[in-house]
């Protein structure tokens, strides 16, 4: 059964027989809930108030690379679905396609697709063959659908048992430089603190090491045009010291990108503190700033938080209604 869900900015769609979740939403603006001193957004986010979003500007479709998740990270209520297996290239680019004609865009300005809702993507090659398919669907001149950018993202946390890992980045990237664009195909990491014994309580103990990660981006090409992302969902508790930030990575390859930890059931079982003041944010930004490292802090609204639009939830929502 398919279940559409409006949310402020979209709409989530479920599909129980399939354990898959998808969502398309629009964007408030770089200049609305995003600090980034290094792009001229300077300025303090005490409040991101909800307006109406124009799709057409930038529609972002957020889809499932896998049925359920093998990872089993402590603050992700994705797991109580179980794990069914990989999305299927067919099942993936139904998702990105109807996404795009759930928004109504036919001609756009942006197109993102990001691999980030459930499931680890790196443990599916059908994610790279979807984002170049996409990518040749939206070069067609007599296609039915046209955006002036095309950006796919994958968001990765480094799993340990993926024998396969290493060749996936390198083909992705790869990829990316033949059929992305300026930018090429996006690329996060998700670190969350550097503190090992924090991020092996996190992950349970199920992603690299923090020298592993840093590694293995070192050993990566240069990024086209924009850098690799270090993702940190970040509480007052976090670890994102200057120092070790420069032990494991490099600027020049990496930009930080921080989030707050969204208030799923497990990250309050957890105990995990929901931040809503900037100065948690702060604290952590000046110093790397300082250091010459390229910070973004993404604050969402209220609203965007009440959709609760993290994996899974969906999903889990309709479940427990039966």
């Amino acid at each position: 059964m398919r279940t559409i869900t409006n949310t402020h900015t979209g709409k989530i769609i479920s599909d129980t027989d399939l354990t898959l979740e998808y969502l398309y939403i629009g964007d408030y603006g770089k200049e609305n809930n995003i600090k980034a001193d290094f792009l001229g957004y300077n300025k303090r986010i005490e409040k991101v108030e909800h307006k109406p979003v124009d799709v057409k500007e930038k529609l972002v479709v957020t889809v499932s690379s896998q049925k359920g998740c093998p990872m089993h990270c402590n603050f992700c209520d994705c797991p109580k679905l179980g794990f069914k297996g990989n999305a299927s290239l067919a099942e993936l680019m139904s998702e990105i396609t109807s996404g795009i004609a759930l928004s109504g865009v036919k001609d756009g300005e942006r197109l993102n697709v990001h691999y980030a809702r459930m499931g680890e993507p790196t443990f599916n090659p059908n994610v790279i063959v979807s984002a170049r398919q996409i990518a040749l669907m939206l070069a067609d001149p007599d296609g039915d659908i046209h955006f002036d950018t095309y950006h796919p993202v994958v968001s990765t946390m480094m799993p340990k048992a993926n024998q396969n890992l290493k060749a996936f980045l390198f083909k992705w990237i790869a990829t990316g430089f033949q059929y992305g664009g300026e930018d090429g195909f996006g690329l996060q990491f998700s670190i969350n603190t550097l503190d090992e014994e924090q991020r092996n309580e996190m992950f349970r103990e199920c992603s690299l090491s923090l020298e592993e990660i840093g590694a293995t981006i070192d050993d990566l090409p240069m990024p086209k045009k924009r850098k690799y992302t270090l993702n940190f969902a970040v509480t007052s508790k976090s670890n994102l010291d200057v120092d070790l930030m420069n032990k494991y990575f490099d600027k020049e390859k990496c930009i930080v990108k921080m989030t707050p930890i969204h208030e799923t059931v497990e990250a309050v079982d957890e105990g995990y503190e929901i931040v809503h003041d900037f100065d948690v944010y702060e604290q952590f930004e000046q110093p790397l700033v300082n250091d010459g490292w390229d910070v973004i802090v993404f604050v969402p609204s209220k609203e965007e938080d009440e959709d609760r639009i993290t994996c899974g939830n969906s999903l889990i929502a309709l479940e427990n209604k039966h």
